[in-house]
């Protein structure tokens, strides 16, 4: 399992920003390794955001993201105290979710 994902989210004028940042190798599939063989693709596919039991984010993803990715976004109507919840899923199936609280 990956490591956990540092999530921070702060609430400010109505507005929570939120940054994560996520531990995924995030290989594409196209680079060779010692011995020139493929290494085989293992990215993110799916990212999603929800809060309170609404989705607030749905990305998808393919193999040209950055190791180790960074997310930054904004949604409306989050108060200081409640919880958001954020999950990625990789091409072999395998996922990720940490939650965070609203700063």
């Amino acid at each position: 399992m990956a490591d956990p994902m540092r999530i921070r989210a702060v609430a400010r004028d109505g507005v929570v920003n939120v940054k994560v940042l996520m531990s995924h190798e995030m290989e594409t599939g196209q680079r060779k390794d010692g011995a020139g063989q493929l290494v085989p693709a293992h990215f993110i596919q799916s990212v999603s955001a929800t809060h309170n039991g609404k989705v607030v984010l749905s990305a998808q993803w393919g193999p040209a993201v950055s190791k180790n990715p960074f997310l930054e976004f904004n949604f409306k109507a989050g108060q200081k105290g409640e919880r958001i919840s954020v999950t990625w899923v990789d091409n072999k199936g395998e996922q990720r979710t940490d939650e965070a609280t609203i700063n």
